[in-house]
């Protein structure tokens, strides 16, 4: 029933790749003679070993939160990065994870935080194959940080209680009276102050955990795997083209939005068209492995948006698009006007592998740069 399970969920996930687009291919743990062929194409015959402490980048499929999630409850996710070993990649980009939420706790007053315990027992790879691996990601702060966070955060709350309990004295009693009480006045308002903020840090709620489809987690492996290499070609996405129509993808940089959120993928293009079709820049778009269609971004650079590329045209230039997650799978896609479907699609994926190693470093620290696995605090809820 589970192995079942996961596989229909590797369906929806992965059905573009090249591995189904060949053949189905029935996964097993141990392949026979009648695959011996099949996996010549799919791995190089070299072998990695996925080693204990490595961690893992995923991606779930379904909501978690601390607050109404359950102990024993599985759900899925999806590597959002190919693995690599010294000789190659040994778990692709898209395999599922199949993963039980261990323990999970609400946000409780006195500012303690709830938190998740997640563990994994193994992954769906695209070529069907189930791997027992044993893997862990968390939440909870270790207790001593967990509390030097709390006294810090308490602190403050008396502190600035404090402060607001000496102005109030301050303007009620006016300034003569604390001058003529030697500052007694003010010395009690501040007392007070402090005692209203000291139980505000006693009421203060924390914060709930909420981890959504988008949200990057990090999982740490806890045994060693040995794993076999893919082979490059086995792994590229599949792609459509058109007659005369030619276009390429030299670079993929991840962009923050106006807002600051990393969700935007700016791609440096060519475009040749000397094909029998007229189209412009806002006939481009973004498919994912969804089929979810995202349109040019009007904050990026405009120039191809705006253009026309008649039969004979060449062009060049940059084009945003804002996205649900930049390390999902993308098509960049040409919609024909005529019948409202694609002309061609070509795979962002593949295009990454030719980036370089300086861009990719530069948009992995762009990524890494926000996480937070909390609710925005109710300010009602005290």
């Amino acid at each position: 029933m589970r192995r079942g399970l996961a596989l229909l969920i590797l369906s929806i996930f992965l059905f573009n790749t090249t591995v189904f687009a060949a053949d189905t291919f029935q996964g097993h743990a141990e392949f026979d003679d009648e695959y011996s062929e099949l996996d010549k194409k799919l791995y190089t015959g070299k072998t990695e070993t996925l080693e204990r402490k490595d961690t893992i980048e995923m991606t779930v499929s379904q909501v978690l939160d601390g607050s109404f999630s359950y102990e024993g409850d599985e759900f899925f996710a999806e590597v959002t990065g190919d693995v690599l070993g010294d000789k190659g990649i040994i778990i692709p980009k898209g395999t599922v994870a199949h993963g039980i939420i261990k323990q999970t706790a609400e946000a409780k007053r006195m500012g303690r935080d709830g938190y998740i315990d997640l563990s994994f027992d193994y992954l769906v790879t695209p070529d069907g194959r189930e791997i027992p691996i044993e893997g862990k990601m968390s939440t909870k702060l270790h207790p001593l940080k967990a509390a030097a966070k709390i006294a810090a955060t308490d602190l403050g709350y008396t502190a600035v209680g404090g402060v607001v309990g000496g102005v109030f004295a301050a303007q009620a009693l006016g300034l003569e009276a604390a001058i003529a009480s030697q500052g007694y006045t003010l010395a009690g308002g501040a007392a007070v102050g402090g005692a209203v903020g000291l139980g505000m840090s006693l009421y203060r709620k924390g914060k709930d955990v909420l981890i959504a489809p988008g949200d990057e987690i990090k999982v740490k492996i806890l045994s060693s795997v040995e794993l076999p290499v893919y082979r490059d070609e086995a792994l590229k996405q599949t792609e459509e083209t058109y007659p005369g129509l030619d276009i390429r993808v030299a670079n993929i940089l991840y962009d923050k939005d106006p807002f600051g959120e990393v969700n935007t993928l700016t791609l440096s293009i060519s475009i040749s068209n000397m094909s029998d079709k007229s189209f412009s820049g806002m006939d481009l778009a973004l498919v994912n492995d969804y089929n979810t269609v995202f349109n040019p971004s009007i904050f990026g650079d405009t120039k191809l948006l705006f253009s026309q590329f008649k039969p004979g045209d060449r062009r060049a230039g940059k084009i945003s698009f804002s996205v649900h997650n930049v390390k999902h799978s993308y098509w960049l896609v040409v919609n024909d006007r005529t019948t409202n479907k694609p002309l061609m699609k070509i795979s962002l994926d593949n295009a990454y592998k030719n980036v370089s190693q300086d861009v990719k470093k530069r948009n992995d620290k762009m990524k890494k740069a926000k996480k937070n696995y909390y609710k925005e605090a109710d300010p009602f809820d005290i």
